[in-house]
């Protein structure tokens, strides 16, 4: 094989967090090369998104989400608005049509106004009819610091700033093996070994494989959900204007069926949430003996599916029957009819599930001898990429002494 001039940093990974994180050690004067699978960028959760740029109103305060949405939304605007990426600060609102969930949305403002969200409000059902007229619901809460964005575009302005700085990225070269010796790290990859000192992991889907390669072991699993969205066909798409959310389950960190006005134009809705039978795969039937047998053969799996079966089989039903995923989305737009969606695109989460059966609901890092394993960065990872990604890097030159 073929070897490369050292770099400080070899980064795994090529979506948004792995180029935020590349970006930010760039900017510091750090040599970096980012080692991406694919044969592009934000191939996965990044590129197959909702592309919203959250607020931070449902991370409970304290934790790495919260602190980093916030203050990565505010420098995701003003990234965009120096570099010319298409977004709008939209707003949205987040609506309980039922009694029962008056106290979560209580609990939400709470949180919200910790979070120091800007402008979040208590709206009740004259403020919702005015906001969005075909919406049913009895109280929300109006949000205008959300907004819309395509996260593939700004995962390549970042890559390009990594260039400008001096930094490769390097497409199609996915690491097959990693060899620590005393004075750095070996990545053997397809089109030659990649010699760094230092290794940080932004593997997503793949990050705690990434990690046990590395000889690490990374404590939980990843484990595989699906998200699927409807298209609102274009005759049907004056029920919408902005965004509009449920009141989320307090129990999950995924936010509920919700609709979503895209900023390259038309209306998705969705996603849910159902166990997919392969890491990378986006089809309804995709299936890899590999990914379904790493969490079959995982005890926090069983733990987890034994506790929330009945929900599982509600996201299961919504998949296979268009008629029951409508019937949720009509607490919501009760004028929405089965003609008036079709289907859309597909992501993949990658949801990191602890021994005891609990879903991490927090952005998890793990530290060892010169790497750092990013091991659960779902949503809002997007949002807060570029705060993340400068935690990392100066967490990289505490760590590695850069």
């Amino acid at each position: 094989m073929n070897e490369s001039s050292q770099f400080d940093v070899a980064i795994i990974g090529g979506g948004i967090v792995g180029t935020a994180t590349g970006m930010a050690l760039g900017e510091a004067g750090i040599s970096v090369v980012i080692l991406e699978k694919e044969d592009r960028l934000a191939a996965h959760q990044t590129g197959n998104n909702s592309g919203v740029i959250h607020s931070g109103l449902y991370y409970k305060p304290g934790t790495l989400k919260a602190d980093n949405c916030v203050r990565g939304a505010k420098l995701l605007y003003r990234f965009c608005e120096e570099h010319g990426i298409a977004h709008e600060r939209c707003g949205k609102i987040v609506v309980a049509t039922r009694e029962e969930e008056l106290p979560s949305l209580d609990d939400l403002e709470k949180r919200g106004q910790v979070n120091g969200l800007n402008g979040l409000r208590r709206i009740g059902r004259e403020e919702i009819g005015e906001l969005e007229p075909h919406v049913a619901g009895i109280a929300g809460l109006h949000v205008p610091d959300t907004g819309i964005i395509d996260f593939a575009s700004v995962t390549r302005t970042f890559a390009r700033v990594v260039k400008e700085h001096g930094g490769e990225i390097r497409l199609s070269n996915r690491v097959g093996k990693v060899i620590v010796e005393e004075d750095g790290i070996v990545l053997e990859t397809p089109s030659g070994v990649v010699r760094a000192r230092n290794l940080i992991n932004c593997g997503g889907l793949q990050s705690d494989r990434i990690a046990r390669m590395c000889g690490v072991d990374p404590g939980l699993r990843i484990v595989p959900f699906r998200g699927e969205y409807y298209e609102i066909v274009a005759d049907r798409q004056h029920l919408v204007k902005n965004l509009i959310y449920p009141v989320p389950d307090p129990r999950f960190p995924f936010l509920g069926v919700h609709f979503t006005r895209m900023v390259s134009g038309g209306f998705e809705a969705g996603p849910n949430a159902v166990l997919a039978m392969k890491r990378e795969g986006y089809g309804r039937f995709s299936f890899s003996i590999k990914d379904v047998a790493s969490f079959a053969s995982y005890g926090g799996f069983w733990r987890m599916a034994w506790k929330f079966w009945r929900t599982g089989f509600g996201e299961v039903w919504r998949s296979l029957r268009k008629r029951a995923f409508v019937k949720a989305l009509r607490r919501l737009i009760p004028e929405i009819s089965i003609d008036d969606v079709r289907r859309g695109g597909v992501g993949v989460r990658a949801q990191a599930l602890l021994p005891d059966g609990k879903l991490c609901d927090d952005f998890h890092i793990v530290e060892a001898p010169r790497m750092i394993h990013v091991l659960n960065a779902p949503s809002p990872a997007a949002t807060a990429s570029i705060s993340i990604g400068r935690a990392i890097a100066q967490t990289a030159k505490n760590s590695f002494g850069l």
